[in-house]
């Protein structure tokens, strides 16, 4: 009991006489012992490492989970090291809405088997979204954690320490220099003696603490490669399959633009094959090789007929309809008063009316 009241004592005085160190040296009453130029350059590196690894691993988690609810969600189960339920992610439920209403409104119709195209795609693209998700948790985020919970905590922690030596130091040149018996100054000079070499000995800790950040950075750099890898699969998945789905979808758009946006379509035409505008050119390789020449507003122009292709299949509505089979090729021309979505199809002695979204005119 003596022993813990002695020691309660004495920490009580040691705290004191860092309080009346450090408030006279704010208030210009005290010199200050200052740090070496490399030790202070070390801590500056390593406290500007630390602000922006928070700032760079806190937008990562923005960028990969956009859901602020759900960061917070996914914070507390790891805080109770528990694993967090599987939620459907955003394009995963995009998806799924376009299957459910491409089966809705029917697989066999053009808009229906569209969606479901779409759709199947979208959900890909979601399982894309989860495996960058947990690689770039694995190989990024969580070494930049490790650093700020754990390494940084230990600097922080060393760092403390050495102001706190650098205050009993200041502390014991002060109480020298105040002294006016031999037998104080004499006692006061052993206390300089100790509080000097328990500070270069936790000067010398923290600075080899601190070089270790240049490692730290070494580390973290092939953390960034991994997580630039992990996007550059990400985006060349995306790539593809935006690329297969076209493919799916095959002529089904520049029939749709011939019928309902024919002044875009032609602005794109001529943007494409016009040489003062290469990059436009460029970025829009599908979408010229697939418009249709001659294309069908052409036709509902003229008083000609042209052979066309059937796209999908389909069901005439009434007896004034004819009735599609998907690749069959059909003779189909305009007449003058008849609605700008619709032609007229000939399949031997069968005529009826027919969509334009469901036909692509041959040369």
């Amino acid at each position: 009991m003596d022993f813990s009241v002695k020691k309660l004592a004495a920490d009580a005085g040691t705290f004191l006489s860092r309080a009346v160190q450090f408030t006279e040296e704010k208030l210009g009453q005290a010199e200050k012992t200052e740090l070496d130029a490399h030790l202070e350059n070390l801590l500056s590196k390593a406290e500007c490492t630390k602000q922006w690894t928070e700032k760079i691993m806190k937008q990562t988690e923005v960028l990969l989970q956009p859901n602020p609810n759900a960061r917070i969600e996914e914070f507390v189960y790891e805080k109770l090291d528990r694993k967090a339920p599987s939620r459907i992610n955003n394009e995963e439920l995009l998806g799924q809405h376009m299957i459910d209403a491409g089966n809705e409104f029917g697989p066999g119709t053009a808009y229906g088997n569209a969606l479901i195209k779409c759709g199947e795609t979208q959900k890909r693209i979601g399982t894309a979204v989860r495996e960058l998700i947990h690689t770039s948790a694995i190989n990024f985020l969580t070494p930049l954690r490790n650093f700020i919970e754990g390494d940084y905590k230990t600097i922080a922690k060393e760092k403390k320490l050495l102001q706190n030596k650098r205050l009993d130091l200041d502390a014991a040149k002060t109480r020298l220099k105040k002294a006016r018996t031999a037998e104080t100054r004499a006692s006061s000079e052993q206390e300089l003696r100790i509080t000097q070499s328990e500070f270069d000995r936790q000067a010398e800790i923290t600075r080899l603490l601190l070089e270790g950040i240049s490692s730290t950075h070494a580390h973290h750099l092939r953390c960034l490669n991994d997580f630039v890898e992990a996007q550059m699969t990400y985006y060349a998945q995306c790539y593809q399959y935006m690329l297969d789905l076209q493919k799916q979808l095959g002529s089904f758009p520049s029939a749709f633009i011939s019928n309902n946006n024919q002044a875009s379509t032609a602005s794109v035409s001529n943007a494409s094959t016009s040489s003062s505008s290469p990059v436009t050119s460029s970025l829009l390789p599908s979408t010229s090789s697939t418009i249709v020449t001659p294309s069908l507003s052409d036709l509902k122009e003229s008083s000609g007929s042209r052979k066309a292709r059937v796209l999908y299949d389909y069901d005439a509505a009434n007896s004034s309809e004819l009735s599609l089979l998907a690749d069959e090729v059909i003779t189909v021309y305009s007449i003058v008063g008849m609605d700008s979505d619709w032609l007229m199809g000939e399949r031997g002695n069968q005529k009826g009316k027919v969509p334009i979204t469901y036909l692509e005119l041959l040369n």
